[in-house]
């Protein structure tokens, strides 16, 4: 499985960890910046993200910002995309198992390198239950399709 990985100057020292993470995982990434901790426009890299996920050129991808609620709102404007902000294992699980999400987004003003890296190994090893939640998801694609045109 291959990885998007896109982050602001806020998010940027907290790359280092997730992409040493997802090396540790054995997960290969395609890195669509930043490349420093300057101040930038985080709609840059959520939508390449976003795209390179709705695309299929990834098949997950991670958005890291100050408190990632910013990158959800903007990756989420992206039709089939999934995008949910966590900042605990708990929802880590439960947004892979329950929303299928497809880009996982963390605040590096939230979370420790240590916290953020167990969000992300939960976020990839938890399967997609199904069930149930098909059902709510069938729901939200038909509510994108009538948006999204």
């Amino acid at each position: 499985m291959k990885i998007a990985i896109g982050c602001d100057g806020a998010g940027y020292v907290l790359k280092a960890a997730v992409t040493d993470c997802l090396k540790e995982l054995g997960y290969g990434y395609t890195d669509y910046g930043t490349d420093s901790e300057a101040s930038c426009d985080y709609p840059d890299f959520a939508v390449a993200v976003a795209e390179a996920v709705a695309a299929g050129k990834c098949q997950k991808g991670i958005l890291l910002c100050g408190t990632g609620i910013g990158m959800a709102i903007c990756a989420n404007k992206v039709k089939n995309i999934r995008a949910a902000v966590c900042s605990d294992e708990f929802s880590a699980k439960a947004t892979a198992a329950h929303n299928d999400s497809n880009i996982l987004c963390v605040g590096g003003r939230v979370v420790d390198a240590e916290t953020a890296k167990k969000i992300v190994g939960l976020w990839l090893t938890t399967p997609f239950e199904g069930g149930r939640h098909q059902r709510r998801l069938d729901k939200i694609n038909e509510t994108e399709s009538r948006y999204f045109k």
